[in-house]
């Protein structure tokens, strides 16, 4: 998870608030193990809360990590709930199968799949989900919007990770492609009546829109 260098010590309370169990410790050990980013305990904790919220049956998590997310959103949700968890990385999803394992989650309730999520999403069924997680390629946000906004139920939820993306969204002199692509994203959503957007600064940024019935 990518974050500004400074952040006030407020910033770091809130991410601690709620402790991480050892489940998904060991997930997080996977994850620094294949180099790869975890979403941050305080997005992990808000997951579970919005999943929660929604009474989430039907998730679609694009960026599958190493299981830190989909455990906290297979928590949050009905016990019969399913997460689809999409990434191009089988290494990532294999780790995440064991995370789903180690929490005692019957693993037919994660649904691992491999590919590019441009090429996944297309094939998922309109209005099906309760919520939308996108945590891949920043470069291609744009596209998964248009998706997500088809596969969301309306009253369903979206949430974008690193929506702050390092702390450079809000620098207008920030013109790198992955940053211009987070903000440009978010502009999309606060300007497009379909989405009741707000953007929370839990991890390093969290943006959430509602999709409008």
């Amino acid at each position: 998870m990518p974050t500004p260098a400074k952040q006030p010590a407020s910033w770091a309370y809130a991410e601690q608030f709620v402790a991480e169990d050892q489940v998904l410790q060991r997930a997080r050990a996977r994850a620094a193990d294949l180099e790869c980013d975890a979403v941050s305990p305080g997005v992990a904790a808000t997951l579970t809360v919005l999943a929660a919220a929604v009474r989430a049956r039907t998730v679609v998590e694009v960026g599958t990590g190493a299981g830190v997310s989909t455990v906290a959103l297979l928590r949050g949700m009905a016990d019969e709930g399913v997460v689809t968890s999409i990434d191009t990385d089988g290494e990532h999803q294999r780790a995440a199968r064991e995370a789903v394992a180690d929490d005692g989650i019957r693993t037919n309730r994660a649904r691992m799949i491999p590919g590019r999520a441009l090429e996944v999403l297309p094939r998922l069924t309109d209005a099906a989900y309760d919520l939308v997680l996108l945590d891949g390629d920043e470069r291609e946000y744009s596209a998964y919007l248009e998706q997500a906004l088809r596969l969301l139920r309306p009253g369903g939820l979206l949430v974008v990770d690193d929506a702050l993306w390092k702390g450079k969204v809000a620098d207008p002199a920030a013109r790198d492609a992955q940053t211009v692509a987070v903000r440009d994203l978010g502009r999309s959503v606060v300007e497009d009546d379909r989405w009741l957007p707000a953007l929370l600064p839990t991890g390093d940024g969290l943006l959430l829109a509602v999709k409008r019935s």
